[in-house]
């Protein structure tokens, strides 16, 4: 059974961070993809990040580059999300997918396959 399971959200006042995680199963790892996505409510959900479980190559929307940094432990098919200096506009329920890699548009919710329940993170101004 594939298992996507988020981890590390919460309250956080703007400027501060939080580290996510995805813990994967049910699949071959370093076969996909592992993408973050967020959801504000009334809007939608939209293409954070994403790392090739492979060989490590990195996707950032512009909103994350320069503030996120998303990595890889493969002994522990997990994935994290570092989220520096947040602003209120990061609140939004965060959620892991999981797609076969390469995908052609790493950003976009219809190149993956699987996804986890979401994480809520809300910044605080």
């Amino acid at each position: 059974e594939v298992q996507l399971v988020e981890s590390g959200g919460g309250l956080v006042q703007a400027g501060g961070s939080l580290r996510l995680s995805c813990a994967a199963s049910g699949f071959t790892f370093d076969d996909y993809a592992i993408g973050w996505f967020r959801q504000a409510p009334g809007k939608e959900r939209e293409g954070v990040s994403c790392i090739s479980a492979s060989d490590g190559s990195t996707y950032y929307a512009d909103s994350a580059k320069g503030r996120f940094t998303i990595s890889s432990d493969n002994a522990k098919n997990t994935v994290y999300l570092q989220m520096n200096s947040l602003k209120p506009e990061d609140t939004a329920v965060y959620y892991c997918a999981a797609g076969t890699y390469p995908l052609q548009a790493p950003g976009h919710r219809y190149e993956y396959d699987y996804w986890g329940q979401g994480t809520q993170v809300t910044v605080s101004s």
